[in-house]
């Protein structure tokens, strides 16, 4: 079988992912999300305080989370319970709780932020009218999981919007309200997202006495 002329192997180069851990990235543990709370706030990092609250909650997208706007998030002088974005990958509106935790770090981090509602919650340091870049929000995970002593090869945006759907689905087996958090259109995508198997449903079946 031949190869393409544009197969980085096939020309000398290695490909991307060479060496790299490939797959679903870990969903974090709820010691660890207080573990990265911890060290956030130990070094008076507001922002990313903020940052994480909201992406556990919200379960967005990285390309999401970086283009929320102040005024998803307040409704007059305080933080919704409740907001809606539009997913950049599907069109489609996904709507998101706000426990308290995150409205307070919101809240803390946007009053020293400032701004009008029509401004970028998290904006860039190089250009304040634009936000905070994907690639600079997956370098901030993975400084924020190597600081509580995971390996950054394991974890990624992406475990921080499995993490909730996940706690959600292992305590109440409910996959059609983990598939609305998430905003998948098919349940067949949340069933591979959370990593679904048959052990797992054979455990929740016999749980289930009738």
């Amino acid at each position: 079988m031949g190869t393409s002329q544009y197969d980085p192997a096939a020309r000398g180069r290695p490909a991307w992912n060479a060496g790299k851990r490939v797959g679903a990235k870990r969903a974090l543990k709820p010691r660890q999300i207080w573990a990265i709370r911890f060290f956030l706030d130990r070094e008076g990092r507001m922002r990313d305080r903020a940052l994480f609250d909201l992406a556990i909650d919200s379960k967005l997208r990285g390309c999401d989370l970086v283009k929320t706007k102040i005024g998803t998030l307040v409704a007059g002088p305080e933080i919704r319970t409740r907001s809606m974005v539009i997913q950049q990958k599907t069109g489609r509106p996904v709507q998101f709780e706000i426990t308290s935790d995150a409205r307070a770090s919101l809240l803390a981090w946007l009053q020293r932020r400032g701004g009008t509602v029509d401004d970028f919650a998290f904006p860039s340091r190089v250009d304040g009218n634009r936000h905070l870049s994907t690639r600079q929000y997956a370098r901030l995970v993975d400084e924020w999981v190597s600081a509580i002593g995971l390996r950054r090869e394991e974890y990624g945006t992406h475990s921080l919007r499995r993490t909730k759907a996940s706690i959600i689905y292992k305590a109440t087996g409910n996959l059609r309200a983990v598939q609305i958090l998430l905003g998948h259109t098919k349940i067949e995508n949340t069933v591979r997202y959370l990593g679904v198997d048959v052990e797992d449903a054979l455990t929740l079946a016999e749980a289930t006495e009738v």
